[in-house]
């Protein structure tokens, strides 16, 4: 009988031979104290680059922000500034004198500057409501800033008293009718997040009243909960306002339809709709240099949060618009023009990495400029083009785009890393469901000698259009288990994303089948191909779909493993329907409401199989998660105590979809390791057999 399975290349990661004979294996300990470094920003003549490190505060249970600087040609890092509030998101000036930034230092969020080489900071803005996000205009003569205000607010001093009304009334009940009522971890209280305009006055902070730009469309800009800068823009000339926005009305909770606004900058106007033709998501605007183009991403099919996005482009004086690049099989994160116009850069998932790609206006050439890892953002707005990246071996770092390949420009982890080993990781591939190539990692243990095998940590992604490949990740860190004594095993089966856009769709209407059986088939085929993976202890650890996908192989591959660990997993898809906030998405992935295809919701729903449950389970949910709300996960718990299972849940009043407090990660990854260990045997090697 032929094997299903095949090997179509190999990527190693990483030098274990790099590490010393006595380094410390990875903890979640150390995973939550390393230094993030965030988005580059870089100046105008290409010679700075700003950015924001965070360094996590155990005493205070949070991050801390501060601002620094490095020079594009190299040399020492330097630290811009020390205040033990939170500095973040840096914008340089037009001249390059100065870098504006966010800081909480004045007890409210508020835009602050400072000069590149240090100094006193002082503040810009002094306004009676936290600032959201901010742009200068191209002449820094002003900026505009996000503020969330109350419906029907003309000045801000409206929303301040309105704000204080409701803390000081002696009621609680807030009354909805239509959603969303509440969104991701927060419930709606009627304020909307609005871009006004705010003058800069040099060596004064700006107190008077804003002007409000976006009062005529009803929607919050940026987006809630996860919008930020990219969602708006100036054009070069300082007249006009672009945006993105989706209008709240009654169908807001089931729709994906954004689209691309633009406004005066002085107020004078409405704003006007320049995508309404495309029913689906328009999003983050972006202006050539000369003004005279704006290109965006936008997808095709309404109500899907996962199309690919494509890079379209509109001549601004005629209206009109064109798809660039239409055979490119990717779906970018961002795009931006290159500093003379003459290009775009985009970055996207390709294989399990995010890649940066340089598409040629001109020719329309898209070329892969810098791969491997996560690029994770980029700044090509001068000459000289600076990107972040991580691995499954590195925390994010920043690093120059040259002629001659790439620069490593930061290395804020290597002295934390110091000491510690970081396994190896190595791609492969198989033939999964439907006969498709499918891609997977597998990452050998700390400590790993060859002749021995180490029990399985089987990690399943969330998403489910997502991907576990070749990034380090804050929650889901296969180091982590490495560090603990096992190989991790992480696969990307269908409806994975990067692997072209009609892999990403065939998980729709099909949680159940495809992506189960290249589970099946990945764990085998890398058991075949890699000796050191012992086949008979595995727990396979999953979160979102992930963790619906461990209560569905509860009860369709109860024989597959020795625990399961399910986090903020679906349970029902019926009341997920009926729970959850974001509704398009469970009618696009079941083929509509509940009440119109019930078969689609009942067809792969885990519920129904809690009869053939016998894996010992641990239970993992947060109160604040409204995407997939708790009662998903009492009601696991529940199926596996009634069945008389051995369970646990963990439940944390205080997170949403995912844990952020640092000493809550600890706890999680300490409570998921002892687990794991209860039942693969604490760990241990054994000889191969």
């Amino acid at each position: 009988m032929a094997k299903r399975f095949r090997f179509v290349f190999v990527l190693l990661l990483g030098c274990m031979s790099c590490q010393s004979a006595n380094a410390e294996p990875f903890t979640a300990e150390l995973l939550v104290r390393l230094d993030r470094v965030g988005a580059p920003a870089v100046s105008p003549d290409g010679s700075l680059v700003a950015y924001s490190v965070r360094k996590t505060d155990m005493d205070a249970a949070k991050g801390r922000y501060d601002l620094w600087i490095s020079t594009t040609a190299g040399g020492q890092p330097q630290q811009l500034t020390r205040h033990e509030s939170a500095d973040s998101d840096p914008a340089w000036s037009a001249d390059g004198k100065a870098v504006y930034f966010l800081s909480s230092r004045s007890g409210s969020s508020q835009v602050w500057r400072i000069a590149p080489d240090g100094g006193e900071a002082v503040q810009v803005t002094d306004l009676p409501i936290d600032v959201g996000t901010f742009r200068l205009t191209p002449d820094d003569s002003g900026l505009v800033v996000s503020l969330k205000v109350y419906n029907g607010c003309d000045v801000l001093a409206c929303t301040v008293d309105k704000t204080k009304a409701v803390k000081d009334s002696p009621t609680s009940g807030q009354a909805y009718t239509r959603l969303f009522m509440r969104h991701w971890d927060h419930w709606l209280d009627g304020r909307l997040s609005r871009l006004f305009f705010v003058p800069l006055r040099i060596g004064t902070a700006s107190k008077g009243e804003p002007l409000i730009l976006t009062g005529s469309v009803d929607a919050n800009v940026p987006s809630n909960p996860w919008g930020g800068v990219e969602e708006y823009t100036i054009s070069p000339d300082g007249e006009t306002l672009f945006f993105t926005a989706r209008l709240r009305n009654s169908e807001e909770s089931w729709s994906t339809n954004f689209d691309i606004y633009s406004a005066p900058m002085n107020g004078d106007g409405p704003a006007v709709k320049l995508t309404k033709d495309n029913p689906a998501w328009d999003t983050q605007p972006n202006l050539s240099p000369d003004g005279s183009k704006m290109v965006w991403l936008a997808m095709s099919r309404p109500g899907f949060e996962a199309d690919r996005f494509r890079i379209m482009m509109m001549d601004l004086h005629s209206g009109e618009s064109r798809e660039l690049a239409p055979g490119w099989d990717h779906s970018p994160a961002s795009v931006s023009f290159s500093a003379d116009g003459k290009a775009l850069y985009a970055n996207a998932q390709d294989l399990g990495s995010r890649t940066l790609w340089r598409l040629d206006l001109g020719s329309g050439a898209m070329d892969k400029v810098a791969g491997g890892g996560t690029i994770n953002a980029f700044d090509a707005g001068s000459e000289t083009i600076v990107f972040a990246r991580d691995t499954l071996q590195s925390p994010n770092e920043l690093f120059v785009l040259e002629p001659t390949g790439e620069r490593q420009l930061t290395d804020f982890s290597g002295p934390q890393l110091k000491g510690v080993e970081m396994a190896d990781a190595e791609q492969f591939s198989f033939t999964g469901a439907h006969g498709d190539t499918v891609y997977g990692y597998v990452m050998k243990p700390a400590g790993y000698e060859e002749g021995k095998q180490y029990p399985v940590a089987f990690l399943i992604h969330g998403g489910p259009q997502g991907s576990f490949g070749d990034h380090f990740h804050y929650r889901w860190n296969p180091q982590t288990y490495a560090g603990q004594g096992f190989a991790a095993v992480f696969i990307d089966f269908h409806g994975s994303t990067g692997y072209g856009q009609k892999f990403t769709d065939s998980i729709s209407g099909d949680w159940g089948g495809a992506p189960l059986l290249d589970l099946q088939l990945g764990l085998a085929a890398a058991r075949e191909k890699f000796d050191f993976l012992d086949g008979e202890r595995a727990c396979a650890l999953g979160a979102s779909y992930g963790g619906y996908m461990i209560n569905w192989i509860a009860g369709n591959w109860p024989d597959g493993f020795n625990c399961l660990v399910n986090h903020d997993g679906v349970f029902d898809a019926r009341m997920m329907f009926y729970a959850t906030e974001e509704l398009w998405f469970p009618e696009w992935e079941n083929g509509g409401p509940h009440f119109l295809n019930q078969e689609g919701y009942e067809k792969y729903n885990p519920v129904n199989y809690v009869q053939n449950w016998k894996t010992p389970m641990l239970v993992i949910h947060g109160e604040l998660d409204y995407r997939v709300p708790v009662t998903q996960g009492i009601a696991a718990f529940t199926a596996l105590q009634r069945r008389g299972i051995a369970g646990k849940f963990l439940y944390y009043p205080d997170e949403n979809h995912w844990v952020l407090n640092p000493h809550n990660s600890v706890e999680w990854h300490n409570t998921v390791n002892s687990w794991l260990h209860q039942y693969l045997g604490n760990g241990q090697e054994r000889e191969m057999k």
